[in-house]
C-alpha cells in the first residue's frame, strides 16, 4: 500500500513536500506501524513522534487524509487500496517532517494551572478529600483528555488566531473548575473571560468530532460561555450593588 508522507526540514526546505513509500498491507496494520516500517526498513531519516501505541500518550497525532487522528489507532484497512496521505498536525510550527512544536500548547496548558488547588487545605492526618458520584459526574468526561492536540489541528479559529486559548485547554480548565475539591475557579475564569478565551470560539464543533477519547471540548466551551454570560449579567442584579 502506498503512503504519501510529508517531508520537511525548515532550515533547508523552502516548503513541505511528499515522499511516496510502499509498505506491507494487513487488515490489522496501523498507520503508525506503517511509518515504523518505513523508518526501520526504507528510510531512517523519517521523523515522527510515538510512545505507547495504545492511544494513551497522545504523541502520534498527525493529519491522515486531511483529518487529525492518532496514527496508532488508525488502520490501513480504513483507506484500502490507498494511497494514504500523511501530514504534520495543522496550525503548529513543524520541527521536522511529522514532528510539530507543542510549545504554544504547553504554555497555554500551564497557564490555567491544570491541577487541583484545594478549596480548603487539609492535613494528611485528616484523610482524603471526599467526593460523591454526582460531583464526579460533573467533570469526569473531561478527565479523559490526553493532550494529543488533535482538537487544535481541527480548530479553524486557532489556525486564524494562535493567541486563542483553544478547545483542549478550555476543556481542562473546566475539568478543574467543576471539581468540587478545587478552589481556583475564579482565577481560571479570568483567563476564560479574556478576549482570547471563550468568546473567540466560533462554535464549529469539529474539535469534539476528532477527539480520540470522546471528550467534548465544544460542550466545555458552551458551558463556560453560559457561566461567563451569567456572571456578567448578575453584576447588575446583585442586592446592594450600586454599579
Amino acid at each position: 500500500m502506498k503512503l504519501e508522507v510529508m517531508r520537511y526540514l525548515p532550515e533547508s526546505d523552502p516548503e513541505p513536500r511528499h515522499q511516496v513509500y510502499e509498505v506491507p498491507y494487513s487488515d490489522t496494520g496501523s498507520v503508525l506501524e506503517a511509518l515504523q516500517y518505513i523508518k526501520d526498513e526504507l528510510d531512517p531519516t523519517l521523523s515522527f513522534r510515538w510512545s505507547c501505541r495504545m492511544a494513551i500518550c497522545g504523541s502520534c497525532g498527525m493529519n491522515i487524509n486531511g483529518v487529525p487522528r492518532l496514527a496508532c489507532r488508525t488502520f490501513l484497512r480504513e483507506y484500502f487500496p490507498g494511497p494514504v496521505r500523511i501530514d504534520a498536525l495543522a496550525h503548529f510550527p513543524v520541527e521536522r517532517d511529522l514532528v510539530i512544536s507543542a510549545a504554544d500548547f504547553i504554555a497555554k496548558l500551564e497557564s490555567i494551572k491544570p491541577y487541583i488547588i484545594p478549596r480548603v487545605e487539609r492535613d494528611v492526618s485528616e484523610g482524603e478529600y471526599l467526593q460523591t458520584p454526582l460531583e464526579l459526574e460533573k467533570f469526569n468526561q473531561f478527565t479523559k483528555c490526553i493532550n494529543c492536540m488533535l482538537c487544535y489541528a481541527a480548530c479553524p479559529q486557532y489556525g486564524i488566531d494562535p493567541a486563542f486559548l483553544g478547545p483542549g485547554v478550555i476543556a481542562l480548565a473546566h475539568r478543574y473548575n467543576a471539581d468540587s475539591r478545587d478552589g481556583a475557579a475564579e482565577e481560571r475564569m479570568g483567563q476564560l473571560h479574556a478576549e482570547e478565551g471563550l468568546w473567540s470560539c466560533t462554535a464549529v464543533g469539529y474539535c469534539s468530532e476528532v477527539c480520540p477519547k470522546d471528550v467534548d471540548p465544544a460542550n466545555a466551551v458552551n458551558q463556560n460561555k453560559m457561566a461567563s454570560a451569567l456572571d456578567y449579567f448578575l453584576r447588575f442584579v446583585k442586592p446592594g450593588d450600586k454599579s
